[in-house]
């Protein structure tokens, strides 16, 4: 793997984002997207007794063992917002001790890899080589971040409107709507938002700007 230019730190958050394989879709069915879901829950503590390969095939038991494990494990990263795309992922999220980004992401690329080639009868990578992390540098930019990853369903017309953004399920702000423990900790994107109707004026006042950016893209790409 390539070594990394921009160091990740601790305490710093990070946009995180990776697309499949010459921009193939890696995302087809619905079983698909979930077991992504289950592994950005797995390997979001630091240091699993077990690959989640191998929890996936335990039975129910000894998942709930695991489970009750896991439970006290200290979090190796701390994730804010999500979004699986057809061909690509975005994760808003915080480093929580050093190296545990590099090694969060690739445990749930190499998992999935996995999942995918075993489901799919083929071989090699399904992820475009190294992740891109973008460190996030202000409240302004993390909060216009988190309106980015959340309205990508939308501006790319993956959902033909609001409503139904509002019920795509391979995105955090369903559990924003529910106001409830999750994969998420939405605390820290709602409490710049006297609301939550607040915050989801928010992301409609650039619905059509940013479907608009996303339209020209291709134009100002180098």
């Amino acid at each position: 793997m390539p070594y990394r230019t921009t160091p990740l730190v601790d305490g710093q958050i990070y946009h995180i984002f990776n697309r499949g394989v010459a921009d193939q879709p890696m995302f087809i069915y619905k079983r698909d997207c979930e077991r992504f879901l289950q592994t950005l829950w797995f390997y979001h503590f630091v240091k699993p007794p077990v690959s989640f390969s191998k929890f996936n095939n335990l039975s129910q038991k000894l998942k709930l063992e695991i489970e009750k494990q896991l439970s006290h494990l200290k979090p190796s990263v701390c994730l804010y917002v999500f979004c699986l795309m057809p061909n690509h992922f975005h994760l808003l999220l915080k480093q929580e001790a050093e190296g545990n980004i590099s090694s969060y992401v690739k445990n749930i690329i190499d998992s999935y890899t996995k999942f995918f080639n075993i489901k799919y009868q083929r071989n090699g990578p399904v992820f475009q080589g190294q992740f891109k992390a973008v460190r996030v540098s202000s409240d302004e930019q993390l909060t216009h971040l988190s309106r980015y990853i959340h309205l990508n369903p939308l501006t790319s017309y993956v959902v033909k409107d609001f409503e139904q953004l509002l019920n795509y399920p391979w995105i955090s702000l369903p559990q924003y709507l529910q106001n409830k423990e999750g994969l998420c900790d939405q605390s820290i994107i709602l409490k710049f938002f006297p609301s939550i109707e607040k915050y989801l004026e928010f992301l409609q006042d650039q619905v059509e700007y940013q479907r608009e950016l996303a339209n020209i893209r291709h134009l100002t790409l180098e």
